[in-house]
């Protein structure tokens, strides 16, 4: 498929994607746009000279919530009208003015109001690795660990979208060998290479959703940071988990890639041994290839590659991640957020954090600019991109990034 859009050779945001977000620029509020090359397809501009069969309401929101809950044949009917207009040489977005607007002068915010987000711990290689470090290596993974997809229920209020800084948390700590905590800075701030999952449809309390149509389910997908302090989380997470570990901030990015863009893409997932219980055995492919990498860059320095990995690694995948969720009855909503855990491949390149590039700070990564790093130094800045190709089809997510700042007094 060609447009007559200029889109660079380098875009993420091809023809083939052309994923939902919401913007703001020129002094009007935030809006429903999508992404292609350099611009942005202001999908209130369309419904209003009523080139698209939907209310301009629905797109003169600060989200998505509402455009998502009109269900997949509307959603990807307007995916699709706008491609057929990008394409068309005698496209009537030629003569409306104002139909697009370029990213540089846009402001990007979060693309639905979360009301829920759950993270799960289903990459193998993450769960090992960790299992390693803190357990016995002989018995790296806890018994249910291949049972069932392992998560917690956790908050929305402080997930940001990508650009938005981030200061270090504060906590308890207990220093090494002390019999008591002390309050401080954390001293070991990582990051997690996740993705995200936005749920698209809603249930009621008591439904559970089958795992083979659990697709139906999800909307699309975003680039996911879980900032999380280690130090901070070690001492807190027996007996019930992750809290301010990890609550005081999530970064993703903000262009939703819809699960029908990334369709070439799906590939089988590993082999799941012992054999799953039935609600969980699904047939087919459904893992995605995406390539993901992080950069993190000091203050007034060169940005350096740390880590590459793939989403197709994935132990448990989106549609097992979301019928165990609601199994048990529990409803869930459109724009509920749902985080992959950890993407850590099977060597140390691919590894999604910094507690296992450094293993647990026991080794040092070495920067260009001489530095060297163990955890996320004050004022460095961490970024993630995720991007799948296939015989010269492309589909990207642009990016989340976010900088350090120091811990607030």
């Amino acid at each position: 498929m060609t447009t007559w859009v200029h889109v660079p050779q380098n875009s993420d945001f091809t023809i083939y994607n052309l994923p939902f977000g919401i913007f703001s620029a020129d002094g009007k509020g935030p809006r429903a746009g999508m992404a292609i090359g350099e611009q942005i397809v202001d999908l209130s501009v369309l419904a209003k000279a009523d080139v698209l069969a939907v209310e301009a309401r629905y797109f003169l929101q600060s989200s998505l919530n509402d455009f998502i809950a009109l269900g997949k044949p509307i959603t990807n009917k307007v995916r699709l009208e706008v491609q057929r207009l990008l394409m068309e040489e005698a496209s009537p977005l030629k003569h409306i003015p104002d139909a697009f607007v370029p990213q540089e002068k846009a402001t990007m915010h979060l693309p639905v109001q979360i009301g829920d987000y759950t993270d799960f711990y289903s990459s193998l290689e993450h769960a090992t690795n960790v299992g390693k470090m803190f357990r016995d290596p002989e018995n790296a993974l806890l018994p249910n660990w291949k049972h069932l997809p392992v998560g917690y229920h956790g908050r929305a209020s402080s997930i940001v979208v990508s650009g938005t800084n981030i200061h270090r948390p504060k906590g308890q700590i207990l220093p090494k060998g002390a019999e008591a905590p002390v309050f401080k800075p954390s001293g070991r701030l990582d990051f997690e290479l996740e993705m995200a999952f936005i749920v698209g449809k809603e249930t009621e309390l008591g439904e559970s959703i089958p795992v083979d149509k659990a697709s139906n389910y999800i909307f699309g997908m975003v680039l996911f940071n879980d900032w999380s302090a280690r130090d901070i989380q070690k001492w807190e997470y027996v007996p019930l988990g992750p809290f301010l570990g990890k609550s005081f901030a999530s970064s993703i990015s903000p262009w939703i890639v819809t699960l029908e863009a990334l369709e070439p893409f799906k590939v089988s997932g590993p082999e799941q041994d012992p054999e799953v219980l039935p609600y969980l055995k699904i047939e087919g492919a459904h893992n995605y290839d995406i390539d993901l990498e992080v950069t993190l860059t000091p203050e007034h320095s060169e940005t350096q590659t740390i880590c590459r990995s793939n989403f197709k690694y994935m132990y448990w995948n989106m549609a097992q991640q979301l019928a165990h969720h609601t199994v048990n009855g529990c409803n869930v909503k459109v724009g509920d957020m749902m985080a992959s855990g950890t993407i850590s491949g099977k060597d140390e390149t691919a590894y999604g954090s910094l507690l296992e590039l450094s293993w647990g700070g026991k080794k040092t990564i070495p920067l260009t600019n001489g530095q060297t790093r163990t955890f996320i130094e004050d004022n460095d800045t961490i970024t993630m991109k995720g991007i799948a190709e296939r015989d010269f089809i492309k589909v990207g997510f642009g990016e989340v990034s976010g900088k350090i700042l120091p811990a607030k007094k």
